[in-house]
């Protein structure tokens, strides 16, 4: 069994990232953890570095568990269908995936990558959202 979690060097992505390995846990599933394609570009050193302290975090808390960790960096230019296909090859069980808070009007429309994470998949997916104190 694994979790899939699709992650990002954003506070999303770091809660992404707690969610998917506490779910592994309880779970008793590996994770396989797919990052950027671009090396984080677009994103500060400090939200990168605090993602390398978040990853550096997953691994002990997964070891110290007795479970696994994988990390992809296949995402490739279409993130969902990627997330999706490693979802597949991996036979997740479940994808966790990060989403940014969102004003009245844009709450209308949720993310692309995550509308299509959530129709397309497979297998369920939990959206997770930052703590607003993060």
């Amino acid at each position: 069994m694994a979790i899939l979690v699709g992650s990002l060097p954003s506070r999303e992505g770091r809660a992404a990232l707690q969610v998917a390995v506490d779910e592994c846990l309880v779970r008793g599933a590996d994770l396989v953890l797919v990052g950027l394609p671009d090396g984080g570009r677009g994103f500060e050193d400090h939200e990168k570095d605090a993602w390398q302290v978040a990853v550096r975090q997953a691994e002990e808390r997964m070891t110290q568990g007795g479970k696994s960790i994988t990390l992809r960096d296949e995402a490739g230019d279409d993130v969902a269908h990627s997330l999706v296909q490693i979802a597949e090859e991996t036979k997740a069980e479940l994808i966790v995936i990060g989403l940014r808070r969102r004003t009245p009007v844009g709450k209308l429309l949720l993310g692309s990558n995550a509308q299509r994470v959530l129709l397309e998949a497979g297998c369920p997916v939990l959206a997770v959202k930052a703590p607003e104190d993060d």
